[in-house]
């Protein structure tokens, strides 16, 4: 949490010299805004908390229901339409993130009995509780993604990007003070809290960006983001030193080539 909310609050002060473009907008986007800040909210607060209890590795299978609901939302809400090769597109990501899950090197059955042995809650009633906690995890996510395509065609990036980060703060802050959870900034010395901060304001600035041209879609932007698991599998190997890389990179060519076979080819 104090993670979160710390390089949430640097977040907010990145974004501090879009405040004289941020004004404008009518009241209702306001209100539109602050539901899709709470929407993310509660989809990190889901998250966090059942990737506590899940294996990892149960968790990332679960996590990939975001690019199907996703892309549900962007036909069904938007009328988009999904060409063979963008669905043959999709089909291969999720192959390629079934295989990145259920990557070998994974040792699921050793955090069990680790988990256990922590006296971790295992039983099957909380498993599924967690298992239903991280698909409404990903719910929100896409319900997030699926507003703002919407909310970008009446505000701008800069608009969306303060009030959004804004309220984000205000709810991590009433919730610490809610819980009354112990709370340190301390964790502001760790360099990679700034770099995630940075990363974190960047990419929202270029999605919002990107949702605002017309042409965009909903379909593709899922497929796409999906490259981000090209990012964590050459940061085990050059950040964290990881060995044995190969197979991983085998189902990152898969994704890959499942973006681009999309991207490119669905029209």
């Amino acid at each position: 949490m104090e993670v979160l909310v710390t390089y949430t609050v640097l977040s907010f002060i990145f974004v501090l010299p879009q405040l004289p473009q941020a004004g404008g907008m009518e009241i209702k986007f306001y209100f539109y805004i602050a539901l899709k800040s709470f929407a993310i909210f509660l989809a990190w607060m889901f998250g966090f908390r059942s990737i506590k209890y899940l294996p990892v590795s149960l968790f990332g299978i679960l996590d990939l229901s975001r690019v199907l609901f996703s892309t549900f939302s962007g036909v069904v809400f938007l009328g988009e339409t999904i060409s063979f090769m963008r669905g043959a597109g999709l089909a291969v990501v999720c192959f390629g993130l079934i295989l990145l899950k259920f990557s070998p090197e994974r040792k699921t059955l050793q955090t069990l009995k680790n988990n256990k042995s922590n006296n971790t809650p295992t039983d099957a009633k909380i498993k599924t509780f967690y298992i239903i906690l991280a698909l409404f995890s990903c719910l929100l996510n896409a319900c997030s993604g699926l507003m703002d395509k919407v909310l970008m065609k009446s505000v701008t990036s800069s608009q969306l990007q303060f009030w959004y980060m804004l309220f984000l703060v205000i709810y991590y802050l009433i919730y610490v003070l809610a819980v009354r959870q112990n709370f340190s900034f301390s964790v502001i010395k760790n360099k990679w809290v700034w770099i995630l901060a940075i990363s974190f304001v960047i990419g929202d600035k270029a999605l919002f960006i990107a949702n605002g041209m017309p042409e965009s879609k909903v379909t593709v932007m899922t497929l796409i983001k999906q490259s981000g698991s090209l990012v964590t599998i050459l940061g085990g190997k050059f950040v964290f030193k990881e060995k044995n890389i190969g197979y991983r990179l085998f189902c990152a060519a898969v994704i890959i080539a499942g973006i681009l076979l999309g991207t490119l080819g669905g029209k």
